[in-house]
């Protein structure tokens, strides 16, 4: 498939999507602060996810959850709790907001406004089905270390962004979030006891599903 290919049906994906109000108005209160949202064919994928994986218990690491929650939400059952991690407040009472606009009741959402990394250790393993991380390359492989024993079995670790558009690829770049995005890649596909899918979503989406 050629880039122009690619380039349509990514169009055609966005365009014939339809998305709720909530949605619309959390990917606009996300841009309007700058942050980064997943694209609708990344969304659509954590939707289903969610719903396949029978997830009963998610995290989300990125600040905007309120996007990220929605997507994930619409796959989820009614008993199902996400935990959203960032280290800004602000984020988190944004978010809180779009949940409550959306209709889904507090008890659903847990707010851990820490770092990522700091608050990880503290989980319980094997608790989780699904995991959402929007990351810097400089943390992308301690974010995995410490993401990876909070899965079950059958437990997906869904890494936004990891491949940086395909420029790891190119060996002539040295700076460093290019070099610890190359090597988290490498260390990723060297693990065991996972099955890791990389797809062409965002800027190179990463998969770690848990056997």
């Amino acid at each position: 498939m050629t880039d122009s290919s690619v380039s349509a049906l990514s169009s055609y994906v966005e365009e014939t999507t339809v998305a709720s109000a909530a949605l619309t108005a959390a990917c606009e209160d996300a841009s309007e602060f700058g942050l980064t949202i997943p694209d609708a064919m990344t969304g659509q994928l954590l939707s289903t996810l969610a719903a396949a994986t029978k997830a009963q218990g998610v995290i989300a690491v990125t600040p905007a959850a309120g996007v990220v929650g929605l997507y994930l939400l619409a796959g989820l059952g009614d008993n199902a709790i996400i935990s959203c991690i960032d280290p800004e407040p602000e984020h988190q009472k944004r978010a809180k907001v779009t949940f409550r606009e959306a209709g889904y009741s507090p008890s659903r959402i847990r707010f851990l406004p820490s770092r990522p990394l700091d608050v990880m250790g503290r989980l319980a393993n094997a608790s989780y089905q699904l995991v959402y991380g929007e990351v810097s390359p400089l943390e992308l492989k301690a974010f995995v270390d410490a993401a990876l024993p909070l899965l079950s079995a059958g437990g997906v670790l869904v890494l936004a962004d990891a491949l940086l558009d395909g420029t790891l690829a190119d060996l002539s770049r040295k700076d460093r979030d290019t070099v610890a995005a190359r090597e988290a890649d490498e260390y990723i596909r060297s693990l065991d006891g996972v099955i890791v899918s990389r797809l062409p979503l965002g800027a190179g989406l990463t998969m770690i599903t848990k056997l």
